[in-house]
């Protein structure tokens, strides 16, 4: 959950920054340029979800296996690293593209296309987790 937040919250702020500057020069693009703050977002989500499942896995009344608890770990840390880096990858493409977009409006689809391949590398992660979560001892 942490690392995929700590991604989460580095395309926003990169993706936001730009936004910003963005809407100093044509606020009707602010609207169009939140995409990759959304995406950003939802990052964050593919975490919770693993860490609900995990929790959801846990009883303090039966053992804990510790082939129980690894595939819990791998499964946090697939989603959480995939998510750093699909925050990252989200945020400087965010940042780069709403540039491009306030000086050439054409380049929109091309961000939107760049930024889904970024989202993907974050459910990339979350598929692994949910396979290792079913994983049972």
């Amino acid at each position: 959950m942490i690392f995929s937040s700590i991604g989460a919250a580095y395309g926003t702020a990169k993706a936001g920054i730009a936004i910003a500057g963005v809407g100093t020069f044509k606020p009707e693009l602010i609207m169009k340029s939140l995409i990759s703050v959304i995406m950003a977002g939802i990052i964050a989500v593919y975490g919770l979800v693993i860490a609900v499942l995990i929790a959801g896995d846990m009883d303090p009344t039966k053992t804990y296996a510790l082939f129980s608890g690894i595939m819990h770990l791998a499964a946090g840390l697939s989603v959480g690293l995939a998510g750093t880096t699909a925050g990252y990858a989200i945020g400087l493409v965010g940042n780069a593209g709403v540039r491009a977009f306030l000086q050439q409006q054409k380049v929109f689809v091309g961000t939107v296309l760049i930024l889904i391949f970024a989202e993907v590398l974050g459910l990339y992660g979350l598929i692994i987790a949910l396979i290792l979560n079913t994983r049972k001892a």
